[in-house]
Parts: C-alpha cells; sequence; structure tokens
C-alpha cells in the first residue's frame, strides 16, 4: 500500500491552502506543454525575420523537448531533495526569463539558446507541478486534484497551435513568447506569499553525478536521431551510431545505479513496483499515439480534404475539448472506484477513436472527423488522470518529484518518438518533392493519395499502440512485485 499522509514542516499551512496551491501549479502544467506545441505555428514568420535555415528552424523546436528530457529526472531527484514549492518557483522564473530572452532574440542562435533556457524552466515545473499536489491532497482527493491537473497539461498541449496562430497573426511572432512574463510574474509573487517561512527537504544525501552524466547523454543521444532522423536519413550513419551510443549509454547507467550511493532513480520502482513501471509504460504508448493525431489529422483535413486553416481548427478543438471537460469527472471516478478500469477503458476508446480516423477517407464529412476526435478525447480524458494518480501514488513521499518527471519524460519520448514513427509512416509513400508540392497545396491527385493511405496507416498503427497501452494498465498490477 502506498505509504500514509505524514506532515512535514511546512506541509500543514500547504494542505490547508491546498486548492490555492492546485491553480498555482495548474498554471505551470500549463505553460511548459504550451511552449512545446505553440512555436511550430510561428515558424514561418520567425524564419525570414531572424534569418533561420531550415535546420535552425527545427532546432528551435527541438532544444525545448531536448533540454526538458535530459533534466527532468535530474531536477525532480534534487527538488525532493531541496524543496519542491522552492523549485517550482525557480522553474516559473527560469522559465519566464527564457521567455523575455526568446522575444528579444535577433537570431537563430540567441533564439535557441533562449529555448534551452525555457526548457530548463519548464523541466522544473513539470517535476514538481504534479508532486506538489499529490504532497498537500489527501488520497481521497488526490484524482479529482490531479484531473484537473493534467487537463492543464493536455490543454496546453492542444491550445499552443491555434493560440500561436492568433497571437502571430494580430500581434507578431514575439507575442507568443511575452504573453508568458505577466502569467510567470504574477504566479512568481503568489506563490512566493504562499511558501512557507522555510521548506524542509524530504531527504538527505549526495547528488549522482555519473548518474546524471549517463542518464542525460543516453536521451539526448536517442532523441536526437528521433526528431531529425526524416532530415538525416534513417539509415544515415549519424542516425544509426547516435542510437547506438544511446543504448551503451543506458546499459552504463543502469549498471552505474546498481552501485550508487544516491542513486539518481531508485531500480526497485521499474524492478519491483509494478504499478509503476507499467502506468509509465502506458503513459509513454499514450503519447506515441496522442501526439501524431492533432500533427497528422490537421494536415490531412487542409491538404488531403482541402479545407481552410480555420474550418480545421474548429474541427480539431472537439479533442482538447473533450479532454478539458471530462478530465476533472475521470479524476473524481478515480477516487471512487479506482484507476485500472477507467484507465483501461480510456485507451481502448482512444484506440475505436484512432481506428474511425484511420477509416476517414478523402470525401469524409466533418461529422465523422468530430465523431472520431470526440471518442478520442473522451478516451484520453478516461486515461491521464486516473493513470496518473496511479503513478503519484504508487511511490514514497520522498519519492515525488522523481516520480512526476519520470512521468514527464514519457510524455517528451512519447512525443518523439509519434513524430519519428507516426509521421514517418504517414508520409512513406511520398518523395520529398511530391511533399513540398502538397505543402504548397498544388500537389498532384497522386501525392494528396499517397498522404491519405499513409494517414490510415499511422492510425492504424496508433490502434496498435493504445490496446498495448490498455494492456499495460489492465496488467499493472499492485505496487509492489516482490
Amino acid at each position: 500500500m502506498p505509504e500514509p499522509m505524514r506532515k512535514e514542516p511546512g506541509a500543514a499551512s500547504l494542505a490547508d491552502r491546498r486548492w490555492v496551491l492546485l491553480a498555482l501549479t495548474c498554471v505551470g502544467a500549463f505553460m511548459a506543454p504550451l511552449d512545446g506545441s505553440i512555436v511550430a505555428v510561428a515558424l514561418p514568420r520567425m524564419g525570414p525575420a531572424l534569418g533561420l535555415t531550415y535546420g535552425a528552424s527545427m532546432w528551435v523546436q527541438a532544444s525545448y523537448l531536448l533540454t526538458m528530457a535530459v533534466l527532468l529526472i535530474p531536477l525532480g531527484r534534487l527538488a525532493d531533495r531541496r524543496g519542491r514549492m522552492h523549485f517550482y518557483l525557480a522553474g516559473i522564473l527560469i522559465f519566464t526569463l527564457g521567455s523575455l530572452a526568446a522575444a528579444l532574440s535577433v537570431d537563430g542562435t540567441t533564439l535557441i539558446l533562449s529555448r534551452i533556457l525555457q526548457g530548463a524552466g519548464g523541466s522544473l515545473l513539470t517535476a514538481t507541478s504534479a508532486a506538489i499536489v499529490t504532497a498537500v491532497f489527501p488520497p481521497g482527493e488526490r484524482g479529482r486534484a490531479l484531473g484537473l491537473n493534467v487537463m492543464c497539461v493536455y490543454a496546453g498541449l492542444s491550445v499552443g497551435p491555434p493560440l500561436g496562430g492568433f497571437l502571430v497573426d494580430h500581434f507578431g511572432w514575439p507575442w507568443i513568447f511575452l504573453v508568458n512574463l505577466p502569467i510567470g510574474l504574477l504566479v512568481f509573487g503568489w506563490g512566493w506569499l504562499l511558501l512557507p517561512g522555510r521548506e524542509a527537504p524530504a531527504e538527505g544525501g549526495r547528488g549522482d553525478l555519473p548518474g546524471t552524466l549517463l542518464l542525460g547523454g543516453s536521451l539526448l543521444c536517442l532523441l536526437l536521431p528521433l526528431t531529425f532522423g526524416s532530415q538525416w536519413g534513417w539509415t544515415a550513419w549519424s542516425t544509426w551510431g547516435l542510437l547506438a551510443c544511446a543504448a551503451c549509454l543506458a546499459a552504463l547507467f543502469l549498471r552505474a545505479e546498481t552501485k550508487a550511493e544516491a542513486p539518481l532513480l531508485d531500480l526497485k520502482l521499474l524492478r519491483k513496483n509494478r504499478l509503476f513501471a507499467m502506468a509509465n509504460l502506458a503513459a509513454l504508448l499514450n503519447y506515441m499515439a496522442l501526439y501524431g493525431i492533432a500533427i497528422l489529422t490537421a494536415v490531412h483535413l487542409q491538404l488531403v480534404q482541402g479545407r481552410s486553416a480555420r474550418a480545421a481548427g474548429w474541427i480539431m478543438l472537439c479533442q482538447p475539448l473533450m479532454q478539458a471537460c471530462l478530465s476533472p469527472l475521470a479524476g473524481r471516478l478515480s477516487d471512487r472506484m479506482g484507476s485500472r478500469s477507467l484507465s483501461t477503458a480510456g485507451m481502448l476508446l482512444t484506440a475505436l477513436g484512432m481506428g474511425l480516423l484511420a477509416a476517414l477517407d478523402r470525401q469524409a464529412g466533418a461529422p465523422q472527423v468530430v465523431l472520431a476526435l470526440a471518442v478520442v478525447g473522451i478516451g484520453m480524458a478516461a486515461f491521464s488522470a486516473p493513470n496518473t494518480s496511479a503513478v503519484m501514488g504508487s511511490v514514497d513521499r520522498g519519492q515525488l518529484s522523481v516520480a512526476s518527471a519520470f512521468l514527464g519524460t514519457m510524455r517528451v519520448m512519447g512525443q518523439a518518438l509519434s513524430i519519428a514513427f507516426l509521421g514517418g509512416i504517414a508520409s512513406m509513400r511520398l518523395s520529398p518533392e511530391e511533399w513540398q508540392q502538397l505543402l504548397h497545396r498544388h500537389g498532384s491527385l497522386h501525392a494528396s493519395g499517397a498522404f491519405a493511405w499513409g494517414y490510415s496507416a499511422a492510425m492504424l498503427t496508433g490502434v496498435l499502440l493504445a490496446l498495448l497501452g490498455a494492456w499495460a494498465s489492465l496488467t499493472r498490477g499492485a505496487r509492489r512485485a516482490g
């Protein structure tokens, strides 16, 4: 059974203000994924203004997610030892400064460096947000609270592109970053007033520098080829060389962690805590299936069906609306009936929705698309909050930030894998010339037909991923395996 709630210095006053703290952490849960998705729509305007090459444009996107992936677990570990609220507020401040620097960028180099700073702040927010909520809410309210927190994560992922388009069209590209400034300063001041005089660390001990370097290097070598493989070529030596380095560094990391005095990641969480391991596997499969839906469906609606960007945006809105409306309800239900059945049913509904998307043809009407996306949204809402509650409830209180960071790492890796696998499948029948023609809206019937076939194949692959996620949720078992 999970460790019962116990009072820590400063914890009582924070628990008394837990709903205010939930609102505070929901801002961070929204901002970090938002800035991972908002930039894509602004790149066509940012490129000419800053003289970005194609490679630099990809780095503007990748540098943020790569930084988060590398730093999430080390910073989560440090937050558990030094105080989560302090680290959350530090994340708000760093993220806000990075946003200001990005808005003032004069070339590609300064923009990429600013995005790295934003990623460092975003990793602090992601590593601590769910951990703070879990620490201050009793088990009977945890699912409901995390449902609201998870709702903000998915809202950030989904709202980014339409919000970015609005800001770029009406105010210019710097405003996708400047909009973060008043929010960040307000939340920092608000959180500072809530912070207890001295927040006690959850545990002592030294850091694990070798483990940090090995894990960071492994994730970097894994995500770089997944992000840039389509540009480098999947058979290029750089792609396979980095993947081989990722495997070697991961093996060295696992070996080092078994001997470390204060390991970065307690491997017992993966070896003996079946609930933690399988729920995180389900989350990885969930993000692998989900992240490609928004990108590929938007392309399908505009370039295959010939709809306007505005019409595609309205159609796409039904999925995040379902998630936003139903995630808190799913969280409350998980408090009453447990999380396993809900998360399993959620992944099955996601598989059904992706199957409906795979069945779309070039003449499919808007109601058919809306129905499929709504089913996906309902499935995601049923899965996300209960699964997050299961992960956070499966660890001891001294490991809450590490658990939150590990879950965040699964999200970033799932996003990269979704783009690599589903995106690669969707475009596999298109030559580079046909893809460029399709992007400029004067592709041939053969090109649009090739993408339509690839889109259906990608959605069917997503069905398989969602079914595997349902299996992971259903078979996760009790907290400890032995």
